[in-house]
């Protein structure tokens, strides 16, 4: 077990080297740069002075040297300073959006756990009747419908019909956790509506094939209740499918995490990516990208260690 985490954890900074050569090169790719955001349209200067500047905001160094420079940011732990917003560092905008996202990402996941898990249990259990054509039928809107869509459908009736509104000030959790639940559960559970669908999808798939595996038919022939053979010994086989899913869907709820966050006007990580793709905020777009890859590749890194203990007979050698 020992050799594998170190084998995995090497492996997940090659991940993330390869993450920040193609983040940094796809940012510098992109026509204009932060200086022009900076001034606005009716902030010309002569050309010498718009030298000078981008000279000082380091725009003008060889893209090696740049790199060098952000690599060496991201080890003393500041990963730089925001190109837009003079004496504000990368991490410090990092820290003040992140835990929206995280609490959006563990809502919108925890929701699809919990409605996707049993309606899958209960639709192989009761496979071809009614129940589990009107539960596959659910789980096909789940997948069809786009979150963006299902968020203006609910702001737009929501506003007309229940009196619900997107927060206008954010509230954060350790201040009024009664007021930061009241303005997130309903963006959560637009995050976690596809992620349902798809999980409850694999759990019928993966209870059904294990219904019938020898196993659950000796658990039968010794007398026990349908319920308690699927409880103890169905389900149980049946995660490990289910748990990658679960873990791949993480980089979906980041990428399903930026509509959601500009749809209920909520501080997060999407939202901070988005404005500083706009003002081609190079460093600020960097340190945005790869704290998203290293919360994925970590996630990946918990799933794979994960197996042993839900399957004793996945070993690590």
């Amino acid at each position: 077990m020992r050799d594998f985490i170190i084998r995995r954890t090497l492996a997940s900074f090659v991940v993330l080297f390869i993450v920040s050569v193609f983040v940094f090169g796809m940012m510098h790719l992109l026509p204009g740069d932060a200086l022009l955001v900076k001034l606005g349209e009716t902030g010309r200067i002569p050309p010498d002075q718009m030298d000078e500047l981008r000279d000082q905001m380091g725009i003008n160094d060889p893209l090696i040297v740049q790199y060098v420079h952000w690599v060496g940011h991201i080890f003393d732990g500041t990963m730089g300073e925001s190109l837009i917003f003079t004496g504000r560092t990368v991490n410090s905008r990092i820290w003040n959006a992140l835990p929206v996202t995280i609490e959006l990402g563990i809502l919108g996941m925890v929701s699809a756990i919990i409605v996707g898990v049993p309606l899958g249990v209960l639709s192989a259990m009761k496979q071809d009747s009614v129940l589990d054509y009107g539960i596959r039928f659910f789980s096909l809107i789940g997948l069809s419908v786009p979150q963006f869509w299902l968020g203006i459908i609910i702001i737009v009736y929501g506003t007309r019909y229940l009196g619900y509104a997107p927060p206008r000030e954010w509230i954060p959790f350790e201040q009024d956790p009664i007021a930061n639940l009241k303005m997130m559960w309903i963006p959560g559970l637009i995050l976690g509506f596809g992620v349902a669908a798809s999980i409850m999808r694999m759990t019928r798939s993966t209870v059904l094939e294990a219904l019938h595996e020898d196993y659950a038919r000796t658990a039968r022939s010794k007398g026990l209740a349908e319920r308690i053979v699927v409880v103890r010994h169905v389900v149980r086989n049946a995660l490990i499918p289910l748990v990658t899913l679960i873990g791949n869907q993480a980089a979906f709820i980041f990428s399903g995490a930026l509509l959601v966050e500009l749809l209920f006007l909520l501080p997060g990580m999407g939202r901070l990516t988005l404005q500083a793709i706009q003002n081609r905020d190079y460093p600020q777009v960097q340190g945005c990208a790869m704290v998203a890859a290293a919360i994925v590749v970590f996630i990946n890194l918990m799933v794979d260690i994960s197996y042993g203990w839900i399957d004793p007979r996945v070993r690590y050698s």
